[in-house]
Parts: C-alpha cells; sequence; structure tokens
C-alpha cells in the first residue's frame, strides 16, 4: 500500500481503538524520520497535520520546505540545540530535565515565543533519558512558573515488546499519572496530551487513554538505515 492507503487505514484503526476508551479526539504525528521530503508532501497531501522528527539535523534540511502542518520534536534535545529547535518545530514532547525546561523557557523568552512542550515518562529502564513516575510532582511544581513555554501533557517511549499486549500496563499506569496531576489542577500545567503508542502499539496506547500518538513505519513503510 502507499501513503495514502496506509493513512486510511490507520484512521479506521484509530476510530476503532478510540471508540472503545471513548477518547474523542486523538492525534497522529507522522514520525518522518529518514523519509524524504517528497515521502512527507505526500502524507500532507493526503491529511496528515502533524509531523515528527527526532533529529535536529534531518528537521533542519526538511521544515523549511514544508508548511500547514504542526511540527513535533520527539528525540531527546540536548541544551546546546535550543535555540534551533524552537525556531523550526511547535511542540517539543521530549522535556525530560529541570535544565532543559529551563533553557527552553529562557530562550523562548528571548525570541518572543511560547512553546507547548511535553514531559517525557520514564517507562523503560533500559533508556537514559525521561522523569520517574514518582517524580513527576515534584518536577511540574519546579518548573510551573517557567515563562515561555506551555506544558500541555506526558510523552513516553516505552519498551518494545514482540507482543504488542505486553505494553497495556505500561499504558494504563501512564493514563493514571496523566489524570492524577489533572486533578491536581497544577497552576499552569495543562494535561492536555497523552502521547504513547507507536506503530505496533498505538491501538493499545489508545484503548487504554492514549489522545496522541506517534508512527512513522505505518505511514511511510519500512526504514532503509
Amino acid at each position: 500500500m502507499g501513503i495514502k492507503e496506509n493513512l486510511e487505514s490507520i484512521r479506521k484503526e484509530i476510530e476503532g481503538s478510540a471508540k472503545k476508551s471513548g477518547t474523542k479526539e486523538v492525534v497522529l504525528v507522522g514520525i518522518s524520520k529518514t523519509f524524504g521530503l517528497d515521502y512527507i508532501k505526500e502524507a500532507i497531501e493526503s491529511g496528515l497535520t502533524d509531523i515528527g522528527e527526532n533529529r535536529l539535523q534531518e528537521a533542519e534540511s526538511k521544515f523549511p520546505h514544508i508548511s500547514n502542518v504542526r511540527k513535533h520534536f520527539v528525540g531527546h534535545l540536548q541544551s546546546n540545540k535550543v535555540s534551533k529547535s524552537i525556531e523550526l518545530f511547535d511542540m517539543i514532547q521530549s522535556v525530560n530535565s529541570i535544565k532543559l525546561a529551563r533553557k527552553i523557557s529562557e530562550r523562548s523568552l528571548e525570541l518572543r515565543k511560547t512553546i507547548p512542550v511535553l514531559i517525557q515518562i520514564l517507562t523503560d529502564e533500559k533508556k537514559q533519558f525521561g522523569v520517574r513516575q514518582n517524580e513527576l510532582e515534584g518536577f511540574l511544581q519546579e518548573i510551573s512558573g517557567l515563562k515561555g513555554i506551555r506544558i500541555q501533557g506526558l510523552m513516553t517511549i516505552g519498551p518494545y515488546f514482540e507482543n504488542p499486549e505486553n505494553s497495556r500496563p505500561i499504558f494504563k499506569k501512564m493514563k493514571s499519572l496523566f489524570d492524577s496531576i489533572q486533578k491536581q489542577k497544577i497552576p499552569n500545567i495543562e494535561m492536555r496530551y497523552l502521547s504513547m503508542g507507536m506503530s505496533d502499539d498505538f491501538k493499545i496506547a489508545i484503548e487504554e487513554g492514549a489522545n496522541m500518538v506517534r508512527i512513522g513505519r505505518g505511514i511511510f513503510g519500512k526504514r532503509e538505515y
């Protein structure tokens, strides 16, 4: 199948999973890493409204040539690349330290911008980056007063399982964490997006409460590294 057909199929699967969870709207972010402009433009022409990259260098070569989409950074962001990221992206999904949050705030103010961010939660102990679940409340309290950033929710990159069902408890716990923070009504913290689930497990993520999923291979096809 081509990109248009892939998107149509994924949208139907998203709709089915959203009905099960009662989620009204799910944002589909197409992860375009390693895929060229032709692929991205075809996806946009087929109705994709959100594009994500996890490498700044790739985004620099592609994003100036595309418009009318929301651009997401989903990878690990180094402090020395914050300025360029704020210029290129409409949302940073991977804020994982107080130092990084402060750097984004500082640079956003200098650029007279306010950038939406998600807080990356650590759910895979093999990975280096992310805020631990038991430290999230204190983390949010510490950064809630920062100007120049708008905290809009949580994201996670969970472990890979051959059987996607094994991800369900992780997604369930993330939704519980999301709901708990939402109820606390911390000033300047808006729990709007719960970003979790990728090509192999997005249906389960949505069933457990995700309202933003990040899909690359399922849209663009198998990557050639």
